[in-house]
């Protein structure tokens, strides 16, 4: 079987048993993603999936709408229908790398869905895994971080697909040069002040050592086998200890006392993760932090939620400085979580101090100050009209929108 045949093989392998009948690819115009789009167009050409190929042009470099040009010639020449999605709606602060990758995803997620399709491939390759793993060591990162890169996962209601993780991009590459195929070289994949630039150095450096791709490849994968194993014990511990209330999670402190800590760690990550939206875990020494104070019984504020400990539970709330100037409709999500349906127009916000003021007997529902604060109430202009949580329905009903299955499928996703 020729070289060619063996990386197609493994690409189709990563699909099986059971490949989607439609599958949409991200092309970007370099080697790794134009590899992926032959392997799979001659996988189609087998009896494949359909394929739709989407650029995205993050309006970055002047050269991103030409490169797209080129990617829609390219499948155009294979048969494929091709569509350049643009990136608008950037912050003007923050990681720029990160907004940009995070919004990769969103649109490749909300093409794929107006196509009708639940499935996209993305050509990440063994080096990609490899100088994540690197990055990640460089920030000390523990078993979660180096086992970096997920062959598939799902997000925005799409299953992303990285097929080509046992597979080296000079090999890819060859591949390629056989065909007659060129390839864009992004110029920031030379450039040294980029980390991942700087990972490919000190790989070079390391390969003499007998450190290449594809030992430090297998480590990775070996780490995430053990990731997959502690998520499931968390998991395990998840669910009898875990409870919701009012949109608070609460913790069985006596079992979670008796958790390891990397377990008692997943579940308070997750924890801030199911309250916040926020798709990765605080970095650094902050879960050390968080860790410590539900062991010793302190109060601590992380991410937008607070720690405190009960006689019977730990407790994690939304913190209501987080929430304080969030007023949305009624009729929509409000921090993400609460949904709201009762009679007339109104806006959901915080309750707040004078939200509490108005509702007199909130002490009745249990709920401790800190969560009151922040729990959702229905108002009209400066005017409570109900405050659900607290027993004062007035014909309205307040729906938490991620309930406690969500927290445990967050457990798992760590």
């Amino acid at each position: 079987m020729s070289d060619g045949n063996l990386a197609g093989r493994a690409v189709a392998d990563h699909f099986a048993p059971a490949p989607p009948s439609h599958l949409g690819v991200a092309v970007s115009g370099g080697s790794d993603s134009l590899a992926l789009l032959h392997l799979l167009n001659d996988w189609r050409g087998a009896g494949g999936p359909a394929l739709r190929v989407a650029t995205v042009d993050h309006g970055l470099r002047a050269e991103a709408e030409a490169e797209a040009e080129a990617v829609a010639q390219v499948c155009a020449a294979l048969g494929l229908a091709h569509d350049t999605l643009r990136w608008k709606t950037r912050d003007a602060g923050g990681n720029l790398p990160d907004q940009a990758r995070r919004a990769r995803y969103r649109l490749l997620a909300d093409w794929a869905q107006s196509h009708g399709f639940a499935d996209v491939a993305i050509g990440h390759t063994m080096d990609d895994l490899t100088e994540t793993f690197l990055m990640r060591l460089a920030r000390g990162a523990g078993i979660d971080g180096l086992s970096a890169m997920r062959a598939r996962w799902q997000a925005e209601g799409v299953t992303f697909h990285r097929p080509m993780l046992g597979l080296g991009r000079a090999h890819l590459r060859e591949l390629l040069r056989m065909r007659g195929v060129s390839w864009i070289d992004d110029p920031t994949n030379a450039d040294p002040d980029y980390d991942r630039t700087q990972a490919r150095a000190v790989l070079a450096a390391l390969a003499p050592l007998g450190l290449d791709c594809a030992t430090l490849a297998g480590s990775a994968r070996r780490l995430a086998e053990a990731r997959q194993a502690l998520a499931h014990h968390a998991r395990q511990a998840a669910e009898l200890l875990a409870s919701v209330e009012a949109g608070d999670l609460l913790l069985e402190r006596r079992g979670f006392d008796s958790l390891p800590d990397e377990t008692a760690r997943r579940l308070l990550v997750a924890g801030l993760r199911w309250m916040t939206g926020h798709a990765y875990p605080p970095r650094g020494t902050a879960m050390t932090d968080f860790l410590s104070a539900a062991r010793d019984g302190r109060r601590m504020t992380l991410r937008g939620c607070v720690l405190s400990v009960e006689a019977a539970h730990i407790r994690l709330s939304r913190e209501y400085n987080a929430v304080t100037g969030m007023r949305t409709d009624a009729s929509t999500l409000w921090d993400g979580r609460w949904h709201a349906t009762g009679p007339g127009a109104a806006e959901i916000a915080a309750l707040g101090p004078e939200g509490l003021r108005a509702c007199p007997d909130w002490h009745a529902g249990g709920m401790p100050h800190a969560s009151a604060l922040a729990a959702p109430g229905l108002w009209q202009g400066g005017i409570l009209i109900a405050a659900p949580l607290h027993g004062w329905a007035n014909g309205w009903d307040m729906q938490l929108a991620r309930p406690l299955s969500a927290y445990l499928n967050t457990v798992i996703c760590h």
